[in-house]
């Protein structure tokens, strides 16, 4: 699929994703950097093509760049091109990436992790349009927007030293922030059937069968902390595993890596009993207290913290609580932590 297509297929109804949507389709047709924020699975790229074939440079140049990706050494050289014999190996001249996007469009995607010496030459670049090559003296101008994704507090790494400050307030034009599936909740199901039939599809079925009801509460239920990008994981792999490609997917499997073969790590996981300091000693309790409430208050935490143990399967909670599945489901009903377990 091109970009053009990913960048148009952004599926689901929710309001957070409208709003999303809409933001997208005022601020594209300018020729200003965009920052987009979002946990890891999100649609960070998705939404940065929709950025550019939206924009008046839709038909120059979508040149993509993932910083983590590149060695430290290298990344100067990819974003801004080396001359030939600039350094050992560097036997031709290079064009680099804010060459190649000159009226086009650049996506720099996990951009906390570039270095001080790349965010600085970041800075110049973007407010300028210039730079040199590395090994190079002559200046190189470039109009290329730039759009840049990151999963990190970009502010709070700034406040610390740890990102440039001005770069941050040059990149932030205007942050897009994408809300986690999680926050999406009547998307899960419309994204799981889109990806459950290209799975049947590339399996040479005639057609998706559909999900059974456990199967629908069992994806409903689940927290997703990979977002958008896990749920196609799981999805594709339940429709593989199916035995029978006639049959509702009944079975969903959350986590691959679940087998009772499975090495285990040396380091105890054993939970930490360590009192936090947040919870109060029994010197420290003043009387007279809501008993009702201070209970209603320990189960919550008790079960917040053990969802969390266990990566938000419910399955795994009740296990590690020691309760059956449907008594955690009547315990995360009662105290409405169903749709609020961030």
């Amino acid at each position: 699929m091109t970009d053009v297509q990913h960048a148009a297929r952004m599926i689901g109804e929710s309001t957070a994703l409208m709003d999303v949507l809409e933001v997208v389709s005022r601020i594209a047709p300018l020729s200003k950097p965009v920052l987009i924020v979002g946990e890891r699975g999100t649609g960070k790229e998705l939404i940065a093509a929709r950025l550019h074939y939206l924009s008046k440079r839709w038909d120059q140049e979508y040149v993509k760049m993932n910083c983590a990706a590149i060695n430290e050494n290298l990344l100067e050289s990819e974003l801004f091109g080396h001359e030939s014999g600039a350094f050992t190996g560097a036997v031709k001249l290079h064009k680099g990436r804010f060459e190649r996007a000159h009226m086009g469009t650049l996506f720099l995607d996990e951009l906390s992790t570039t270095s001080a010496l790349v965010q600085e030459k970041l800075l110049r670049v973007i407010e300028y349009g210039e730079f040199e090559r590395v090994g190079g003296s002559r200046t190189i101008t470039t109009d290329a927007r730039v759009i840049a994704a990151t999963n990190a507090d970009l502010p709070a790494l700034a406040r610390k030293g740890e990102f440039r400050e001005d770069l941050l307030d040059r990149l932030a034009f205007d942050v897009i922030t994408l809300p986690p599936l999680r926050k999406r909740p009547e998307d899960i199901m419309l994204l799981a059937e889109h990806f459950a039939i290209n799975m049947s599809q590339d399996l040479g079925q005639d057609y998706f069968p559909g999900f059974s009801t456990a199967a629908k509460e069992k994806l409903n239920a689940y927290h997703w902390p990979g977002n958008v990008r896990e749920l196609k994981n799981v999805v594709e792999r339940s429709v593989y595993r199916s035995p029978d490609p006639e049959a509702l997917i009944g079975e969903i499997s959350l986590d691959p890596f679940d087998s009772p073969f499975r090495p285990r790590s040396s380091v105890s996981t054993a939970p930490d009993t360590t009192p936090r300091k947040s919870e109060p000693e029994e010197a420290q309790i003043t009387f007279p207290i809501d008993l009702r409430q201070s209970v209603q208050d320990y189960e919550t935490a008790l079960i917040e913290s053990a969802m969390k143990a266990c990566q938000f399967n419910q399955k795994k909670t009740a296990d590690a609580l020691g309760v059956t599945y449907h008594q955690l489901r009547g315990y995360l009903k009662k105290y409405d932590l169903l749709g609020n377990s961030d």
